[in-house]
């Protein structure tokens, strides 16, 4: 099956393909015996060979590495790069590794390549201290969006994690404290750091690690019953989904003698918690959980069909299936694959290390950003297609599966591959902790119709088409759009990105964990 994120704005474009069955030939039909083929011997190289794209983009205004050169060579030598031509090689600088970066950040609106067309040719060489080969490469500066400006709106945020908007029309946001709190913020206001507090569990839970407040999210019908649900780490390490009332006579307050756990999870280690939650179009809450944080998932949640972890969970928290257990205030809903046998009820889709940030888009898919252990970060697309069917639940494929590549290894029949993955490094389209964010469906034409999403060890932000987002192929780094330059922010800088978020207008916002929000949003009319 194959699916896309379509240029409609209002749906998902789904197409579904045949299976193509492959049949493993035998031979028959001939009394006389099949000799056994020789094998090919696998090749060697003999020399370097380039493996990196001859073209790139970048953003104007972009600073660090921004292209990494990749290349094999004989086993056993170290390989190197350097710069050794190009009309324009004066502008660059190269790593011994192969990171290319500009000397000073491009500028689209004062080209200083040879052609002044904005296209910078640079011939990096690659050896083995024997044998260098050459390639040339195209660097284009693209134009930034004239419309977009990027502002500071909060700042002195302790260990911010999330972002959410607040729905009474005021344009206001909730801001996520990892240590404890949930405060309210006014993009609007003149200080930036002028905020309301809505929650304080500062002095009930766990921050150990990765444990903290970690998500947040509105009931569906806040208005009236005046509910949210929060995701957290109580005081032994175990996951907690809360919820809470607001005070009768003030919505920006929370009523925390309606306190109520309405789920716990046993979480053995102080890592891979995932940690977000949110309400899905059929008013059923889906919760992300980590592994456990066993290296190589070890301990075997992610593939375990029983275990709460390494899981995407939905639930009805508007009903109480288990009235006898203080910790299970929910029921099952009855689509949910395992709802009767199987596995654990809660559970719609497995295989995951620690998918700590998620969105919905166009109400019917979950993007989800997975962090990866070694090498590869993914975002993962789950369809409710995926999950409609008793007894089966989509398989996303860790520890088994880092990415599209080989982990511990095993069965890969029926795993969902992700929507986009990149490796891990320093580089402009590298990182080693992604950060799941948003379609964009604001103000600023030029951005929309764009998944945006992050990472939090390089602070790089990128982009990719929705159109280009396909159930069954993997987008690779090299058709990520670097956004680092263009959203270079009016005072701070993002250098530490922890999470995305939206308002009521849908403007996205960028959360940096040394406190500080940020709102991407249209540029005022001189």
């Amino acid at each position: 099956m194959m699916v896309r994120l379509g240029s409609s704005a209002s749906r998902y474009v789904i197409a579904t393909m045949a299976a193509l069955a492959l049949a493993a030939c035998g031979g028959g039909g001939s009394s006389t015996p099949t000799p056994t083929p020789t094998p090919t011997p696998t090749p060697t190289s003999s020399t370097p060979v380039f493996t990196s794209p001859t073209t790139w983009s970048v953003d104007s205004g972009s600073s660090g590495v921004f292209y990494i050169a990749t290349a094999t060579g004989p086993a056993g030598k170290t390989l190197s790069f350097t710069i050794t031509g190009g009309d324009d090689q004066s502008f660059f600088t190269v790593t011994s590794s192969g990171g290319l970066s500009f000397k000073s950040p491009p500028d689209f609106g004062n080209p200083q390549d040879a052609n002044k067309d904005n296209v910078y040719v640079v011939q990096l060489t690659v050896t083995d201290g024997t044998t260098p080969v050459n390639q040339t490469v195209y660097v284009t500066v693209i134009k930034p969006d004239a419309d977009v400006r990027v502002r500071r709106v909060g700042t002195g945020f302790n260990q911010p994690v999330y972002v959410y908007p607040v729905t009474d029309g005021s344009g206001r946001v909730y801001v996520v404290e990892r240590t404890g709190r949930i405060k309210i913020l006014d993009p609007k206001a003149s200080n930036p750091a002028a905020t309301t507090t809505l929650l304080d569990v500062s002095a009930e839970i766990s921050t150990d690690g990765e444990r903290g407040l970690l998500g947040f999210t509105l009931s569906p019908n806040f208005a009236t019953d005046r509910t949210f649900y929060v995701f957290l780490t109580n005081a032994s390490g175990a996951i907690e989904i809360r919820k809470y009332k607001t005070l009768a006579s003030n919505n920006d307050q929370a009523d925390t003698s309606t306190a109520d756990v309405i789920m716990q999870i046993p979480h053995p280690r102080n890592a891979h918690y995932g940690g977000w939650i949110g309400f899905g179009a059929d008013n059923y809450l889906y919760i992300t959980t980590g592994d456990g944080g066993s290296p190589s998932d070890s301990d075997g949640n992610a593939q375990n069909k029983s275990s709460l972890l390494g899981k995407v969970l939905r639930i009805d928290p508007a009903t109480d299936s288990f009235p006898n257990d203080a910790n299970k205030d929910y029921a099952i809903p009855t689509g949910n694959p395992y709802a009767t046998s199987g596995g654990a009820p809660e559970v719609i889709a497995y295989g995951f290390r620690n998918p700590k940030r998620a969105s919905f888009e166009f109400a019917t898919g979950l993007l989800i950003g997975d962090q990866g252990e070694n090498s590869w970060e993914e975002a993962d697309l789950l369809l409710p297609s995926d999950y409609g069917t008793a007894g089966t639940a989509p398989n996303f494929g860790w520890p088994i599966l880092e990415g599209t590549h080989s982990f511990v290894g095993g069965d890969t029949t029926g795993l969902i591959p992700p929507i986009l993955e990149y490796a891990h490094g320093t580089g402009g389209q590298q990182g080693s902790a992604i950060i799941g964010g948003y379609v964009y469906r604001g103000a600023v034409t030029s951005l929309q119709l764009n998944y945006y999403f992050g990472d939090a060890a390089t602070g790089n932000v990128w982009s990719v088409p929705t159109q280009s987002i396909a159930r069954g192929s993997t987008i690779k780094a090299e058709n990520f759009r670097l956004r680092n330059g263009g959203f270079t922010p009016d005072v701070g800088t993002i250098n530490n990105v922890v999470s995305f978020g939206q308002d009521n207008a849908a403007n996205l916002y960028i959360v940096d964990a040394d406190g500080d929000i940020f709102i991407v949003e249209k540029k005022p009319t001189a």
